[in-house]
């Protein structure tokens, strides 16, 4: 298993960086709402960014339908955290993002959007700040809202099925009994990532694998 060589404890009180106590940021993770979403590939967003809001000790999510979203904030160091997830469904999360960046007056530099990638082996996360939307409709709304240069954390999630099998169908799909046996090893090196953004204020591009 590989991981980062710098890695804040996610549960710690303690800023790792001094920021403005005006700076605020914005995790969004893409999914779509309900349960029988609920643990396929296309919801691993949701799935980190529930993840992150657990092991920071953030409050319970609160529904906010002007927004077209769930979220949850909280303090890290001297920054203000917003996590959120919309309720729109995946192709259209780019409305919500909109939403809650102009409530909180965010900028796109702001933002760091988490969601599934299926040009990534399972097991491999990539960052980086702007792009396109590689063919991924949550991805095509946000640009289409908000513009491309907000921050990606890009969650592989391709298998040896996923070139025989239609991707919206494939996307859908719950992950394997082995792949879930590495879930959370997968959601904590992404929260390790968040966190880093959220104390550096900037996200640095690179390849990570986990398994």
């Amino acid at each position: 298993m590989a991981f980062l060589q710098k890695k804040p404890n996610i549960s710690t009180s303690t800023p790792l960086y001094t920021l403005s106590s005006s700076e605020a940021c914005l995790i969004i993770g893409l999914g779509n709402p309900g349960n029988k979403y609920d643990n396929t590939r296309h919801n691993i967003g949701f799935a980190i960014v529930d993840e992150f809001a657990r092991a920071n000790n953030f409050p319970a999510w609160s529904d906010k339908k002007s927004m077209g979203c769930s979220i949850t904030t909280a303090p890290m160091g001297n920054k203000k955290v917003i996590l959120a997830k919309p309720t729109t469904y995946m192709n259209s999360s780019g409305s919500a993002a909109r939403l809650v960046m102009s409530f909180y007056k965010l900028r796109p530099a702001q933002v760091l959007a988490t969601y599934d990638e299926l040009a990534l082996d399972f097991g491999q996360l990539r960052t980086r700040v702007g792009g396109t939307d590689a063919g991924h409709n949550g991805v095509k709304s946000l640009i289409s809202h908000v513009g491309p240069e907000f921050g990606r954390l890009r969650v592989g999630i391709a298998n040896e099925l996923s070139s025989k099998k239609d991707s919206a169908e494939f996307v859908l799909s719950k992950f394997t009994k082995d792949e879930q046996t590495h879930l959370s090893a997968i959601t904590n090196e992404a929260c390790v990532l968040i966190t880093e953004y959220v104390f550096n204020g900037k996200l640095e591009p690179g390849t990570f694998s986990v398994l």
